[in-house]
């Protein structure tokens, strides 16, 4: 069953960088160790910001078919979305249009009133703009690269199931990303995942110390690392 975090839970996994976050997930066996998780393809663009937590809004969006007629009726669908939402609220943004190099989906007016609106960032596979506008806002931004333009930018679909970076994505999933990257937290494990990143830090810390200890050896590291 789907669990909605309290805002404590959600605070305790704002605590957690995301690597150590994508470890505790693996203790749970809900999915292979290889999914989940998105690539280098997307950067943190942001990385002073630290761990971003919340929920996801799905979008598609094209900004980079010629002769295209802007709308902002696509807008207007982002917006209820993001205020409906469960909060914080993260935009999930998949290119679908026929140049992502070009593709450029948020810029400061955007994210700012995305913000007031209860989005904390944005993740996608496009691009950015007006980063010096966006960093006063203390708004996350995850996306492939820069681009100078925003094209004819429109949203097409929202909180339909898109794929980003290899990653399946819904409306509603849960996102945690940081410097390292970010990751999607299956909702069923969510309220456990804090207390399982607490025990790996514990092990990490003991295996650091153990290796800066007058006892270490290679066979000592074995058997530690094979519960011997």
């Amino acid at each position: 069953m789907a669990i909605r975090l309290t805002a404590e839970q959600l605070e305790e996994l704002r605590s957690v960088d995301s690597p150590t976050v994508a470890n505790a997930i693996e203790a749970f066996r809900v999915r292979d160790d290889t999914e989940g998780f998105l690539g280098m393809d997307i950067k943190c663009l942001t990385p002073e910001f630290g761990v971003m937590v919340g929920y996801a809004v799905t979008v598609t969006a094209d900004s980079i078919t010629p002769g295209r007629a802007r709308s902002r009726q696509g807008h207007v669908k982002v917006f209820d979305a993001i205020a409906a939402a469960p909060k914080p609220a993260v935009i999930v943004v998949k290119d679908i249009g026929p140049k992502r190099t070009h593709a450029c989906f948020h810029g400061d007016v955007l994210a700012t009133l995305s913000k007031r609106l209860g989005a904390v960032g944005i993740v996608t596979d496009g691009g950015v703009r007006d980063l010096d506008g966006i960093r006063p806002l203390g708004y996350h931004v995850f996306a492939a690269g820069l681009v100078v333009a925003h094209g004819t930018f429109n949203f097409i679909d929202v909180g339909i199931p898109i794929e980003v970076s290899g990653v399946r994505i819904q409306s509603g999933d849960l996102i945690h990303g940081d410097a390292s990257g970010v990751t999607t937290i299956p909702l069923d494990i969510a309220d456990k995942i804090y207390g399982e990143c607490l025990k790996l830090r514990e092990r990490e810390a003991g295996l650091r110390d153990y290796a800066h200890s007058r006892d270490f050896s290679l066979e000592g590291l074995k058997a530690k690392l094979l519960g011997r």
